[in-house]
């Protein structure tokens, strides 16, 4: 069955008029005659079956249907120009559409690029923010870097490195090292997705702590390394993430006890892309530098647990 779909100029023309509200300012935008838009945008009308614009004296105004019309279409014409550049940057060596948590890539991986630069030249690797478990078919991404549950479903979840995370400060606020007892006597900074770490810590040391779970709360790692910079309290983060605070002197860690159970990064890949030569390639590259930084990793897991969302799950974290 034929679809009834409009043509790609004919939503130009409709998108560039209902921008500017003139179809004499469309035309010479897409470098056409006024008398081309009005028959682009006529043969549209024609099309959806109802009217898009309406004709007052000094120009078009949109209808309800037009401006609602007109932010649908904006967006698929958005998509497909990003679509369109995302094939036109395979040329170069291969792209990949990479989901990554804020701290871990900032601070970790963004670093360490210029390696993979350097071993695949031409290899393009676009990264944004995803602090929460999401289906990839709903989405463009080839790869996601997460720290909490790897189970989603359909994926296979490659183990890279566990967090560890340290109580770390200001040498302005304490200096080290200290015991569980004493940290307990200083403001301790929370993080909001982790609301019971400090509790944890402490009850892995065997201290009691009366204000485990009071204090500023902050949402990423690199939120809670500044705060401690500037001495607002004492902050549970993985070293490998502030190592330039910690050789700056900035922070200093209080103690090496990490506790147990500790959340780890993993690389999950859906199951439909692990044969993916340019993925497996990376794939292999990013196990290779997580190994450099923390133990050698378990076989991959596949995930077949069925989808929660994040709001079901224990809240996993952004960073």
């Amino acid at each position: 069955m034929r679809k009834r779909l409009p043509s790609t100029q004919a939503l130009q023309a409709f998108e560039a008029a209902a921008r500017h509200e003139s179809f004499t300012r469309a035309a010479q935008e897409l470098s056409l005659t006024q008398g081309a838009i009005c028959r682009q945008v006529a043969g549209l009308e024609g099309l959806v079956g109802v009217p898009l614009f309406q004709r007052v004296r000094r120009g078009v105004r949109l209808t309800d249907a037009g401006e609602r019309y007109a932010r649908l279409v904006r967006r698929q014409l958005d998509t497909l120009e990003r679509d369109t550049q995302a094939v036109m940057a395979h040329q170069s060596g291969g792209v990949l559409e990479l989901a990554v948590v804020p701290t871990f890539a900032t601070r970790w991986l963004l670093p360490r690029l210029k390696n993979l630069r350097l071993d695949r030249p031409g290899l393009q690797v676009n990264m944004a923010t995803r602090t929460r478990p999401f289906l990839f078919e709903d989405t463009e991404f080839d790869a996601a870097i997460y720290s909490g549950d790897p189970r989603w479903p359909g994926t296979e979840a490659h183990f890279l490195m566990h967090e560890n995370p340290v109580p770390v400060c200001s040498p302005a606020l304490a200096e080290g090292p200290l015991d569980a007892a004493a940290i307990a006597t200083l403001p301790l900074l929370q993080q909001s997705t982790r609301p019971t770490a400090w509790r944890e810590w402490f009850a892995s040391t065997g201290q009691a702590a009366s204000g485990d779970m009071a204090g500023m709360r902050l949402e990423l790692f690199s939120m809670l390394a500044r705060a401690a910079s500037d001495g607002l309290g004492v902050a549970l983060i993985p070293p490998f993430l502030i190592q330039q605070e910690l050789a700056d002197g900035c922070l200093i860690v209080l103690n090496p006890h990490s506790g147990p159970g500790q959340r780890a990064f993993h690389l999950i890949i859906p199951e439909r892309k692990l044969s993916q030569p340019t993925l497996v390639y990376f794939r292999d590259w990013l196990a290779g530098q997580a190994g450099q930084d923390g133990p050698s990793p378990p076989a991959a897991a596949t995930a077949h647990a069925p989808f929660l969302p994040a709001t079901a799950q224990n809240d996993p974290p952004p960073h």
